[in-house]
């Protein structure tokens, strides 16, 4: 079973950073790409950032592209989400997240495991 913790979630005025980590067990964690997902109150959940086993490719959502950085540290079964310049609307509870397969995928859909999610709060 896959067991995923996150932490640094936290109240930012605009602008400013935080950075938030995931710790991972349960299963080869160098193996498997990860992801962040965010929800905001009344809407759905979103993809934010994902990572491939390796580190070497990434990928992210259009809204944060530019102000947030995904890595990983296979060493240390962790994977991080720097976030910069942030701003009201990136206000939701952020889920770090990992899928039951190998292949690389932003499909929230394709993700199996859960952590229990941080706040992010950013005050205008």
């Amino acid at each position: 079973q896959v067991h995923l913790v996150e932490s640094g979630g936290g109240l930012v005025q605009t602008g400013g950073s935080l950075r938030l980590s995931c710790a991972a067990s349960g299963r080869t964690f160098s193996s498997y790409p990860m992801g962040w997902f965010r929800q905001a109150p009344g809407k759905e959940r979103e993809f934010v950032a994902a990572i491939s086993s390796s580190g070497m490719s990434t990928y992210y959502a259009d809204s944060v592209k530019g102000r947030f950085t995904i890595s990983r540290d296979n060493a240390k079964n962790t994977v991080s989400l720097q976030m910069n310049s942030l701003q009201p609307e990136d206000t939701a509870v952020y889920y770090c997240a990992a899928p039951s397969s190998i292949i690389w995928t932003i499909q929230i859909n394709k993700y199996d495991y859960w952590g229990q999610g941080t706040q992010v709060t950013v005050s205008s």
